[in-house]
């Protein structure tokens, strides 16, 4: 008789590795970076209203932020991957609906792909608590980016000109790239994480981890830096292309600042190994303050406007190196019992960024031009770079165990 064997990737699940969530990080990036230029003008041009489309973006902002906080409590009746797995889905959804270009569709898209969004950041940190070593940790954020670069790179501008070309066929695209998405993770089969055996005591409130958060202030601090380092992309992303407008500049100059500065992703191994010669501790203060003096100084030269984004454009590769660094403090300091939990509050940061960035903004137009936002950005460094003063001075090196 012959023997029927089973393939080997059948019998036995890969083991969850760095190139691994790497891979699924690549696969996300062509997913929103196809979109994150299109769904602004698409819905721009469904409602014709620009306050419209910021009360649009404000209400989603705030359902994508309790539904991240929700995601620890849902895991606690649903296993881990099928939250992802819904997640996945509604990336897929939500593209197929918006390519329609219905008004309602439209604005349904993009509320699905951004609840889509904080789902899967909040299983996938989780995740990678669970598989990679705290050591291993900043491989993993740089690979990720690196992974990631093609996709942050190309999609913003071949997304919009393909919108031009035929509206439905970045929508298309990508739900292409969510649905290779979906096929890695199952793929991988990380299935629900590892196993973490509590302390037998009463079950705990759903939202009793905000408050184990709070008192923790090291996770503070590490939710502080992703938030400002957040601002600091908001006012990069959305208010440079308005003060080259409104500065008489090229339209295509905001676009082509963001394309480049996301082909410096391709430099973050570089960046990574630059870090592990001196200290997590010293490279978030090092990016934090390089950041605050580039859109301080960008403010200040606001008469000209060249400068002005010139100096952006510099500190938007510090917010590369943050975006390497400045996520460690908090990933480092999660205990193994709260990382869904803790990965929830992490995920916030994006929402909360983009809930207050706008509203800051708005006070601020009330007092100067635009050129005030960047100034008040680099304010926010600033803050930041105060925090990290008080972080460890060895955070993330290894460990070397001496023999005895």
């Amino acid at each position: 008789m012959f023997e029927r064997r089973i393939p080997e990737w059948l019998r036995h699940a890969p083991a969850p590795s760095v190139k691994g969530f790497a891979a699924i990080a690549g696969c996300e990036a062509v997913t929103r970076g196809m979109l994150i230029s299109v769904f602004p003008v698409a819905v721009y041009s469904a409602l014709q209203d620009a306050a419209q489309v910021s009360l649009v973006y404000f209400g989603i902002g705030i359902i994508s932020l309790i539904t991240g906080l929700l995601v620890p409590f849902l895991n606690r009746y649903i296993p881990r991957r099928w939250i992802y797995i819904f997640g996945a889905m509604c990336y897929i959804l939500g593209s197929v609906l918006a390519s329609f270009g219905w008004p309602d569709l439209v604005v349904l898209g993009l509320l699905l792909n951004s609840l889509a969004t904080v789902i899967t950041f909040v299983c996938f940190n989780a995740y990678v608590l669970d598989y990679i070593a705290r050591i291993e940790l900043g491989r993993c954020e740089t690979l990720r980016m690196f992974y990631s670069a093609l996709g942050w790179t190309l999609g913003p501008v071949l997304g919009v000109f393909l919108w031009k070309i035929w509206a439905p066929l970045p929508y298309l695209i990508s739900a292409l790239a969510a649905f290779g998405l979906l096929s890695v993770f199952l793929y991988m089969r990380l299935g629900n994480g590892k196993l973490i055996t509590r302390a037998k005591k009463a079950a705990v409130n759903p939202l009793a981890y905000i408050g184990r958060f709070a008192q923790q202030p090291r996770l503070v601090a590490g939710w502080l830096f992703a938030v400002i380092r957040s601002c600091g992309w908001w006012a990069y992303v959305v208010y440079l292309p308005i003060f080259a407008l409104e500065s008489g500049l090229d339209e295509q100059v905001g676009g082509m600042c963001l394309s480049i500065t996301n082909a410096g992703l391709f430099l973050s191994p570089f960046m990574l190994r630059w870090m592990q010669r001196h200290s997590v501790r010293f490279a978030v203060r090092f990016g934090f303050a390089a950041v605050a003096g580039c859109f301080l100084a960008a403010g200040a030269a606001h008469t000209w406007p060249v400068g002005t984004i010139a100096l952006l454009f510099m500190g938007s590769f510090f917010l590369i190196l943050l975006d390497i660094c400045a996520g460690l403090p908090f990933l480092m300091a999660v205990k193994p019992s709260e990382r869904t939990e803790m990965s929830a509050i992490y995920s916030s940061f994006r929402d909360v960024s983009g809930i207050i960035t706008p509203g800051i903004a708005w006070l601020v137009l009330l007092a100067t031009p635009i050129w005030g936002i960047f100034i008040a950005a680099g304010a926010g460094a600033g803050v930041a770079f105060g925090i990290a003063s008080r972080l460890h001075p060895r955070l993330g090196a290894n460990r070397i165990k001496v023999p005895t």
